[in-house]
């Protein structure tokens, strides 16, 4: 009776939580992925700040109206591009961490029952 539990307990705690584990995992991975959308900021990097475009006139030529207008350009489009480089390196830095964390949760997990042994050894002296 006993070989039951044990055998069922090492199924669920070798098989059947890592496979958990794995797709709770993926889902923090897919959804930090979605969250930060890297490759549409990447598609969109010098593409102006949100949507600020100036219009050059259209009735006649002033020199100093085309400056203005192509210098209020580059300006959004280069803040554009510097709050997108920053949610970039932050979104990758974010995967990062997901990654490394989700890989040391299921490595803990396979030596859980080797450090609550060692626990119970070390307390009650044995060790």
């Amino acid at each position: 009776m006993v070989n039951i539990y044990i055998f069922s307990w090492l199924s669920w705690h070798f098989l059947e939580v890592p496979v958990f584990l794995l797709g709770v995992w993926k889902n923090y991975i897919l959804c930090s992925a979605n969250f930060f959308s890297t490759p549409l900021l990447l598609s969109t990097l010098f593409a102006p700040w949100r949507r600020y475009k100036w219009n050059y006139a259209t009735s006649g030529f002033n020199i100093g109206m085309v400056f203005e207008t192509l210098l209020s350009n580059l300006i959004s489009r280069i803040l554009g591009a510097v709050v997108r480089l920053a949610l970039i390196v932050i979104g990758v830095f974010f995967q990062l961490i997901v990654l490394i964390a989700g890989f040391l949760i299921i490595l803990l997990w396979f030596f859980l029952p080797l450090i609550c042994l060692a626990g119970f050894l070390i307390s009650m002296g044995l060790i």
